[in-house]
């Protein structure tokens, strides 16, 4: 079986955020709820199941095998699975990784298998375990039918990427209306380096981590106004599902609700926009673009002489999703991660950052400002 994104349905389920029995613990599955939406998505046709070797501390593969794999014949579904190279110590872990989720999964292969989270100072491991090699032997022996990576990051790493690695069949990139013309996310960019290799897309993050399904209500307005039958979250599907090249959008779904939900707005809902939707949806995008924000291109001239290794533009850019969401809680949840290893507060203020700013950003009083909303 080779990727193909004109077989794989549009809509694919994401087994990160499962339904808990105790809120504070992320293994303790809801596994009823799981199975009834499991059953929701297969009744509707979907067949599209992502996890990860991590996700819920290993359990969401647990899970996936109880409600899916067990009651569903293999050649119904597919299954895609991850392995973080760069969180691990050595390439023996790394590569065991795989051995681990069959086992949890209770398949002797699965058919989407990922290096995940790709690029930066990330990918040295991936190489440095010769997982890319690894990956591609595992494919011959049958054990994985498809190998792809995950990234976040720009489209000149993602195009070095692909022409280092021709062999890959499919890529998952960050895609969404909000982070389209993001000078740090790159979506629209992204998906024009992938369309330049015919590499298909399994797009994640469609609705901005649930950010465009609860939007601002100036930004919601002209959508509600064209079309009042439709949710938030819909718009944000129907712009993935309508890109060139997409093999499934993925939404890591955690109520029956939001899968019945979900998979009725995808079969009734997901053809292209109809010329007054486009201009609905223009006109949120306009709102969201006229909001003030910091004007950081993502040149990376700051970073680069940062003797903190302070990941500037990448704050820059949650500082501006803080503004266009009207959500601190959700910027502060993306700052975790996405600031590491420098932290604004690590700044020093030896100005080399601003003044190699070409926008002549006033970067010191920003990391200040993310200092205080994000840590």
């Amino acid at each position: 079986m080779t990727a193909n994104s004109n077989t794989v349905p549009k809509l694919g389920f994401g087994c990160m955020r499962f339904p808990l029995t105790d809120p504070k613990d992320v293994t303790a599955i809801d596994i009823d709820q799981v199975k009834e939406m499991v059953g929701l998505f297969m009744d509707a046709g979907g067949t599209y199941f992502d996890t990860a070797f991590v996700y819920h501390d290993g359990h969401s593969e647990v899970a996936l095998r109880e409600a899916l794999v067990e009651r569903y014949p293999r050649d119904s579904f597919t299954i895609a699975t991850k392995c973080l190279a760069w969180a691990l110590p050595d390439a023996e872990a790394a590569k065991a990784c795989l051995d681990t989720s069959l086992e949890r999964l209770g398949t002797d292969y699965v058919d989407y298998y990922l290096l995940h989270n790709v690029g930066g100072e990330r990918t040295k491991k991936f190489d440095d375990f010769g997982l890319w090699e690894w990956a591609q032997e595992m494919k011959a022996a049958g054990r994985i039918r498809n190998v792809g990576f995950s990234m976040h990051d720009g489209a000149e790493t993602l195009d070095q990427l692909l022409d280092e690695h021709p062999e890959v069949d499919f890529i998952q990139l960050q895609v969404n209306y909000l982070d389209w013309e993001s000078p740090v996310v790159q979506s629209r960019r992204n998906m024009e380096v992938a369309r330049k290799h015919g590499k298909p897309v399994v797009i994640m993050e469609p609705a901005r981590g649930g950010r465009l399904a609860d939007l601002p209500a100036a930004v919601a307005a002209p959508l509600l106004e064209a079309r009042p039958d439709l949710s938030q979250a819909s718009w944000a599907y129907r712009f993935c599902y309508n890109q060139p090249g997409v093999l499934t959008v993925l939404s890591g779904m955690s109520t029956p609700d939001q899968v019945r939900q979900n998979v009725a707005e995808w079969r009734e809902h997901g053809d292209a926009f109809s010329p007054k939707e486009q201009k609905a949806l223009d006109a949120a995008c306009k709102v969201l673009a006229s909001v003030p924000t910091v004007p950081c291109t993502n040149c990376r001239y700051c970073a680069k002489d940062c003797p903190q290794q302070i990941a500037i533009p990448e704050i820059m850019n949650l500082l501006n999703l803080e503004v266009q969401t009207e959500n601190t809680e959700f910027a502060k949840q993306q700052y975790s991660w996405q600031a590491a290893p420098g932290r604004a507060s690590d700044c020093i203020q030896c100005g080399a950052c601003e003044a190699m700013c070409p926008q002549s950003i006033d970067i010191i009083e920003q990391l200040e400002k993310a200092a205080e909303h994000f840590e």
